[in-house]
């Protein structure tokens, strides 16, 4: 007692009613505070992804554009009145051709002389070409290029050129073809929509001037800073630039094949809007509850006060060796305290320690499911989908996971063996199941392997029954897994999904949610390599990792506990 009293100053049932609420209330608001400083960091993680992928798809776009031109340029170049030097023949096809558009066909001569310019009527004088850095430098690489901004002399509007070299049987004709195009007509690629508010997209010449911008003209140098311009290098990525306010992020994406580069930015706070806003509830409400606390700690308290001066009097009395019988007061609980005084503090302290053993457990288990989740409505919410695609594609997810959460918390989370997960998974479909064959010795799996490898499994599950072997009523399939020896004596568990006769496999052209669980998932789970094989007789998905991290150890249960 003389060791507590040493710890806690002498104050009143008020005084420690107040500190009680206060202490009780500050650990809720730090984990919370905790919980927003995490979800901040997510979010930002997802920013830098989103405005990566956001000026890739733009690049895409723009390269789509450039692709077009070239494939209109080498079309051209392959027409018979050039071939037989028919330049007014070729001068009214082209005007035909290229008409209700923004875009315009020169022939020029190597000296950078127009011969003709769909702009204008065929025989018209024409001027010397303004490109000629353009012009010079396509007869020297002898491949299509795109030029840089330029104010043109015939448009008098910024454009930019697609430069092609011709071919030498049409050289009499001329020495490059040229598509020249308006650069304000790619505005319509660089729609905003998807950026946060106060965010903008610039296309930016190898010079480093704006092409096409949502905050700058045509032919004006880049807004963007050129030491920040430097570090932007490879083929994409993102930057922070911390030099200013309000801090800025750049997301940059090289156009494919070509000199342009793509850069869309922002600041950072309006992006995090929905954070910030979070944060000034949390602080509010933090400032509410702990008021209210004190507020009510303070009225139970002068509730409290006489009997527990009637408690302390018989605590004084037994503390200076008096035999007393338990007081009565009109608190039950009051009542009851006099007699538990002597093994309160043991089974209190055994009530907190297993108290503090479960919630630990189940923080754990909850983060790694709502991760888990979280990751699976990201990637889903990403596609282009309706919302009861999105519904159902969340709702079989999240039916495989909970089958192995259910798994997991009738073993008490202390691992279930892998031919039961095969086998209740499979059970979903059980109108395939008896043409599902399983070989491999069996061994526990660990909690985290049963939900990651559930997943995979009712992933390849589900796709076989929709497109594979199990979708026609001959197809079968063979999961088979078997022990190997790693490097360094690690031991490794390759586990095997062969699907046979089936209907003919192909490649997908595109990667989707699926494809992202069954592939990248499923080897940054269990730290492996992932195999993906569309073999004419049948899909073949073949998993490789650490034993240790699918086998559940022991002592296992302990560590987690702990």
């Amino acid at each position: 007692m003389a060791r507590f009293a040493r710890v806690f100053p002498t104050a009143s049932l008020g005084v420690y009613l107040v500190a009680l609420a206060v202490l009780t209330a500050l650990p809720l608001i730090l984990f919370s505070v905790f919980l927003m400083l995490r979800l901040e960091g997510q979010q930002r993680d997802s920013l830098n992804r989103d405005t990566e992928e956001n000026a890739r798809v733009i690049a895409r776009a723009i390269d789509r554009e450039l692709r077009d031109s070239a494939i209109t340029l080498r079309l051209l170049a392959s027409s018979p009145e050039l071939r037989s030097g028919d330049l007014r023949a070729f001068h009214e096809r082209t005007q035909y051709n290229l008409r209700g558009s923004s875009r315009y066909i020169l022939l020029a001569a190597a000296d950078g002389s127009q011969k003709l310019n769909t702009r204008f009527s065929y025989g018209e004088p024409l001027q010397q070409m303004s490109n000629m850095d353009g012009l010079r430098s396509v007869l020297t690489s002898g491949r299509i290029e795109v030029s840089n901004v330029f104010f043109g002399n015939s448009s008098k509007r910024w454009v930019f050129n697609l430069l092609m070299p011709l071919p030498p049987e049409v050289s009499s004709s001329g020495a490059a073809l040229v598509l020249t195009q308006n650069a304000e007509d790619l505005q319509r690629l660089i729609s905003t929509d998807v950026l946060p508010k106060g965010w903008s997209v610039a296309v930016l010449d190898q010079r480093g001037h704006v092409v096409t911008s949502t905050n700058a003209w045509a032919g004006e140098p880049t807004p963007i800073r050129e030491n920040t311009l430097a570090l932007m290098t490879g083929s994409s990525g993102t930057i922070e630039d911390v030099g200013g306010t309000p801090r800025l992020m750049y997301g940059y994406a090289g156009v494919p094949e070509w000199t342009w580069k793509v850069v869309v930015w922002g600041p950072i706070s309006a992006a995090q809007s929905n954070i910030i806003a979070a944060w000034r509830m949390l602080v509010i409400g933090s400032l509410v509850i702990l008021a209210g606390s004190v507020a009510i700690s303070y009225l139970v308290a002068r509730q409290l006060r006489s009997p527990i001066r009637a408690i302390a009097q018989m605590a004084d009395r037994i503390g200076r060796g008096e035999i007393v019988a338990p007081i009565e007061t009109r608190i039950t609980e009051a009542n009851q305290i006099s007699i538990a005084l002597s093994n309160a503090s043991f089974d209190r302290s055994e009530a907190e320690d297993r108290i503090h053993l479960v919630m630990h457990e189940l923080v754990h288990r909850t983060k790694n499911i709502m991760t888990l989740i979280q990751a699976m409505m990201r990637q889903l919410a990403r596609r282009e989908t309706s919302m009861p695609e999105f519904q159902r594609a969340i709702g079989e997810r999240l039916q495989g996971l909970g089958k192995s959460i259910e798994m997991l918390a009738q073993e008490q989370w202390a691992g279930v063996p892998i031919n039961r997960v095969i086998a209740l998974h499979m059970e979903t479909f059980a109108e395939t199941k008896d043409r599902v064959r399983v070989s491999g010795p069996d061994f526990t799996l660990r909690s985290e392997a049963v939900q990651n490898l559930g997943l995979v499994l009712h992933e390849l599950a589900t796709n076989s029954v929709k497109y594979g072997a199990l979708s026609v009523p001959e197809g079968e399939v063979i999961i088979k897994w078997s022990d190997l020896a790693g490097e360094e004596g690690d031991r490794l568990i390759r586990i095997e999904w062969e699907e046979r006769g089936g209907p003919p496999v192909s490649e997908p052209t595109a990667t989707g949610f699926g494809t992202t669980i069954i592939q990248r998932h499923a080897a940054a789970s269990f730290n492996g390599t992932v195999e993906l094989d569309y073999r004419d007789e049948g899909f073949r998905w073949v998993l490789t990792g650490p034993r240790r991290l699918f086998e559940r150890q022991s002592g296992d249960g302990h560590k987690e506990m702990a």
